[in-house]
């Protein structure tokens, strides 16, 4: 029997790529991270004929210079895993600029197989291929493909196999880069064949071509400093010589044979028109009406998210609301039990806890895939780039952090497509300043408790603005210090507007769905079965057998580990406006933070509270200012976000250092905040 094929999937983004790796691969896929690094490895199977092929989707790259982490996770996917057959899927409606990607691995020696994706794009715009002329230029097959309605994917495994089959080494591609590039690639390669051990001379070559481009990864496998002189050395001469760097020449020799290539097989059989992507866009990032239609479709995303999504969040909460009474009624009515109350409080409320964000999580990736499908998302980043760059960020970090308003957890992991890593860390970092919608319970509590109902609008506008303000802040602080340097360049491509496939759409949501319910689940499951231990133990001995339930149960809490802790953080936190039982509430929400409104009912004996408890509303409004109101939600704003998030944090960095700076970083400045707004306003006789 033979072995399986091992197949890589590379392409420029927006070429088309994953959609054809879903059409291969089907439901015969699993996601996990490359080893050290946070960018995603999709790897699937499929059977074609009697061959079993196992195939790898590549991170989007437009290059093999290694500039971002994906780039590089490509790139090193490609030369030291060696795959029987790179498939190279591109854009056939923008050939000149996703050849060049190819073109490399032609370079490089790689078995190739050119998939022309979008070839119903192409000739919708008048560009007609002569396949077998470009296949001769290029050395390679050429198969047209049209990923979304599943056409050519036969025809491109056919070639696939055939070429796996043929073998290794492939004759590489030798691009003539001129009598003084050429001198320079020799000496580099005399230098780099020397001092290390090469399988081929292509390789040598190809190693030459990237130190003579400042490819710093490459560059990184040299000590031997006569390999690294000999390439300065000819550099320098090259840019004497021919006015400009080895890096920019070689590129533009490099696009000068793909568009030779091209002008011997590429016809246009119409004359040059707008496309459909241009007529919309005139209207979609105009300069007056974008925005508005901009701020039109988030409305939409958002009332998509928390609209459609209540009732199925009823259903669940509804279940977990049986599933506990169930539960409990193991037991006699009335009796206490420590299981009981593990199994109904700690596990069923914990998991419920989760569980009942799922269809809002949900909801929220199915809108932002259809956006990202269709070919908006990047308009969006394109209209947002101008205000993102005065504070050091890209257009690319305003997508994750317009995610945050939903929820933290999917808008770091939306970072990933960020190019820069201080990009990326600086966006995460900030990002949970962005009001999520577990800060909304507490703010339907604290709003209507404190001002009167004019003011209910004006308050919740004025809390988002702090958040937004202070992301913007700290941004441009981290940005100008620890953070600092110059921001890399990347592409704003604007891909063609597409219309995105369900199977495509719903992979996406699942996807990120999936992640979000088993890192996030487990680890709130686990915190609120800790939460659970601290507000139960230790038992008072003595309680007073005549108090109600409820002030039975705020007593117990009192005593608890969680109600002592409170009581030692009140000399710390009274000087933002807060006492004990804040401070025993606040414990929750470090778990989570719609967690505060139930821990403020039970300190207060208000039984079943939530937001729009008016008994716990009447107890706040007799034990706290307004002033101190509004504390409460500004520090609830600003302060660490909940254990989920700083545990993807870690994950999304690779790091607890970054981690745990998000989470002393924003509760000093939590404190800080609180402590100065609630002192002067008090001063001032502010809200007193």
């Amino acid at each position: 029997m033979k072995k399986p094929i091992m197949v890589a999937l590379a392409g420029n983004p927006n070429s088309g790529k994953t959609t054809l790796f879903n059409n291969i691969t089907g439901s015969r896929q699993h996601v996990g991270n490359y080893p050290g690094v946070t960018v995603e490895k999709k790897e699937g199977t499929c059977r074609h004929g009697e061959r079993e092929l196992k195939v790898v989707d590549l991170p989007g790259t437009y290059s093999l210079t290694a500039y971002s982490v994906e780039e590089l996770v490509a790139r090193n996917s490609i030369i030291d895993e060696k795959p029987d057959v790179v498939i190279d899927v591109v854009d056939a409606s923008n050939l000149e600029r996703n050849l060049y990607l190819g073109v490399q691995l032609l370079e490089l020696g790689v078995p190739v197989v050119f998939a022309f994706n979008m070839s119903d794009v192409a000739k919708s715009r008048g560009l007609d291929f002569d396949l077998d002329t470009l296949a001769l230029l290029l050395g390679a097959p050429i198969i047209p493909t049209v990923g979304n309605k599943n056409i050519g994917m036969r025809e491109l495994l056919d070639a696939a196999v055939r070429v796996a089959d043929a073998g290794q080494p492939v004759d590489a591609l030798e691009i003539n880069y001129g009598t003084d590039i050429e001198r320079a690639i020799a000496a580099v390669r005399q230098q780099v064949q020397h001092h290390t051990d090469f399988v081929n001379d292509a390789e040598a070559r190809w190693t030459a071509v990237k130190l003579l481009e400042n490819d710093p990864e490459v560059a990184k496998q040299f000590f031997a400093p006569e390999v690294l002189e000999t390439v300065g050395a000819e550099q320098a001469r090259i840019e004497k010589l021919l006015g400009d760097t080895a890096e920019m020449i070689i590129a533009d020799r490099r696009y000068g044979f793909i568009s030779g290539v091209c002008r011997q097989a590429v016809r246009s059989t119409v004359e040059a028109r707008r496309t459909r992507s241009d007529r919309i866009d005139e209207i979609v990032i105009h300069r007056f009406w974008g925005l508005p239609i901009f701020l039109g479709l988030m409305y939409l995303v958002f009332w998509l998210t928390f609209t459609v999504g209540t009732p199925p969040m009823d259903w669940i909460e509804g279940f977990f609301g049986w599933l506990g009474e169930f539960v409990g009624g193991w037991w006699p009515e009335g009796s206490e039990s420590l299981l009981k109350s593990l199994l109904v409080d700690g596990i069923i409320g914990g998991v419920g806890g989760v569980l009942v964000f799922l269809p809002n999580i949900l909801l929220l990736f199915l809108a932002i895939a259809v956006l990202e499908d269709s070919g908006y998302m990047a308009r969006a980043a394109f209209m947002m780039d101008r205000l993102m760059n005065k504070i050091g960020l890209h257009g690319k970090s305003f997508i994750p952090m317009l995610t945050g308003f939903g929820c933290s957890i999917p808008g770091i992991m939306a970072t990933r497509t960020l190019e820069s890593r201080r990009d990326r860390l600086t966006t995460m970092l900030v990002l949970p300043l962005m009001s999520c919608g577990a800060r909304l319970p507490i703010y339907a509590l604290i709003i209507p408790a404190f001002f009167p109902e004019a003011w209910h609008a004006p308050m919740l506008w004025i809390i988002y603005m702090i958040g937004i303000v202070l992301a913007i802040v700290c941004a441009k602080l981290l940005r100008s210090t620890i953070f600092k340097g110059e921001s890399v360049p990347f592409v704003m491509e604007l891909p063609p507007y597409r219309v995105p496939t369900l199977k495509s759409v719903l992979i996406h949501m699942w996807e990120r769905g999936g992640v979000y319910l088993k890192k996030a689940g487990t680890l709130i499951l686990a915190i609120s079965v800790l939460l659970w231990v601290m507000t139960s133990f230790p038992k008072p001995k003595d309680v007073d057998p005549n108090l109600s339930a409820e002030d039975q149960q705020a007593a117990e809490l009192s005593y608890s580990i969680a109600g002592r802790i409170g009581h030692a953080m009140e000399p710390l936190i009274k000087p933002m406006g807060f006492d004990w039982r804040i401070g025993t509430a606040m414990i929750g929400a470090f778990a989570a933070k719609e967690v505060f409104v139930a821990q403020m009912g039970i300190v207060y004996s208000v039984g079943e509270a939530d937001e729009e408890s008016e008994p716990l509303r009447d107890k706040l409004r007799a034990n706290y200012s307004p002033l101190a109101g509004f504390c409460i939600m500004l520090f609830m704003l600003i302060s660490a976000p909940c254990m989920a998030t700083i545990a993807v944090t870690k994950r999304e960095s690779n790091s607890w250092k970054w981690a745990l700076f998000q989470l002393v970083g924003l509760t000093l400045l939590a404190y800080g905040v609180t402590l100065v707004v609630y002192q002067v306003g008090s001063a001032l006789g502010i809200g007193a």
